[in-house]
């Protein structure tokens, strides 16, 4: 029987074929662009159906986070709409590390990713319906690198500036995912959450804040290697005019609030960091941001508080990222989403495990939370 084939050159394709022998392959995920990051995965099989593929990811010993491969299980989907779990298993010891996936497809062509992508098409197909919703106004804040265009939604009558921005890192693909079922919710008459939030708000959405590395298949940098969420304290038009488009028109608004959306590669649940740790830290201010995240964890079975990340010490913050920039620059409730690549042991789903549906429904409960922090707000 002939050999599959692995294919990855398309929009977020990432992977290295190192041998086929029949319906097994040994593969390897390239370096971000100019950067030493490596984990996102992207490819299609084909010549497979019916075949028990046997896929081999190796080195990832040396990926930028060893700890997101046990318990963890690669997306794959044969329609591209659908993307469930394929059964995978890690061994540390193995050409380095490697992740092996096991799966049967029942067509001739299947597609694996580390998680399900989210293409610039989609994007341009998100940013176009939105726009065209009745009281949605769009401007390109900037132009990356490559010349892709910044897109930035506004809606809203309120008083209230919110800050709504995501794919920083482009791997973390569920963040567009959760930032098209957030612009459901608003641009939705006849949603009573996204109605109300638009009454008492002012929003600026920006899905994708990072079109050159979501294209060109990379886990965490633009183009030249910048992690942006370490570019806010200093950002450049050489190095990250991404992050220097967004800020700027920050700086023309305000904020107010501020949820910069992401994933977690380790951490199997979804969970808020704060600011802790700016220099102009108040009680007042960081109550604000707890009470949301009370909120959230009341309203939502997919959001938990017991896991996260440790906090800062007073006065240590990073403020290269953006969530402590933005608190500190304009004193908002500013904060960090994770979602998780894994499936949360303890509200597990088998066949997706986290997924594009749930980061969609995630984004629902946080708009539901913040009408409710704001009609609860003293």
């Amino acid at each position: 029987m002939s050999d599959i084939r692995i294919d990855s050159a398309f929009d977020s394709g990432n992977i290295e074929v190192l041998s086929i022998d029949g319906a097994s392959a040994k593969l390897a995920i390239p370096l971000d662009d100019q950067s030493e990051f490596k984990q996102w995965f992207h490819f299609r099989v084909s010549g497979a159906e019916g075949r028990e593929l046997e896929l081999n990811i190796t080195g990832l010993n040396d990926s930028a986070y060893p700890g997101g491969w046990p318990e963890y299980d690669a997306v794959v989907s044969e329609d591209r709409d659908y993307w469930g779990r394929a059964k995978s298993s890690f061994d540390k010891d193995a050409d380095n590390g490697t992740l092996t996936i096991r799966y049967t497809p029942a067509s001739d062509v299947a597609w694996f990713a580390y998680f399900a992508p989210y293409s610039m098409e989609r994007h341009h197909d998100l940013v176009s319906e939105a726009a065209a919703s009745e009281g949605v106004s769009h401007r390109t804040l900037g132009s990356s690198l490559d010349g892709q265009p910044i897109d930035c939604l506004s809606m809203g009558d309120g008083k209230t500036q919110v800050w709504l921005y995501a794919r920083q890192h482009p791997g973390e693909t569920m963040a567009e995912w959760w930032m098209e079922g957030a612009l459901e919710v608003l641009t939705d008459p006849a949603d009573s959450v996204g109605r109300n939030l638009r009454q008492k708000c002012r929003f600026h959405i920006v899905p994708n804040c990072n079109p050159d590395g979501s294209r060109n298949g990379n886990l965490r940098v633009n183009g030249v290697g910048a992690n942006l969420n370490r570019e806010w304290a200093e950002p450049t038009a050489e190095r990250s005019p991404e992050v220097l488009a967004i800020r700027n028109a920050m700086d023309e608004t305000g904020v107010d609030f501020a949820m910069d959306v992401h994933g977690d590669e380790a951490i199997p649940v979804a969970f808020l960091a704060g600011f802790e740790g700016i220099p102009s830290w108040t009680d007042e201010q960081g109550e604000k941001y707890y009470r949301y995240e009370r909120i959230l964890d009341r309203r939502s079975p997919d959001f938990q508080t017991e896991q996260g990340y440790v906090k800062s010490k007073p006065g240590t913050a990073n403020l290269s990222m953006s969530t402590n920039q933005v608190a500190e620059r304009f004193g908002a409730c500013a904060m960090t989403l994770e979602m998780p690549y894994k499936d949360n042991p303890a509200n597990p789903e088998p066949d997706q495990g986290w997924s594009p549906e749930r980061s969609k429904m995630l984004a629902r409960d946080c708009l539901a939370s913040l009408l409710e922090w704001l009609e609860t707000d003293a």
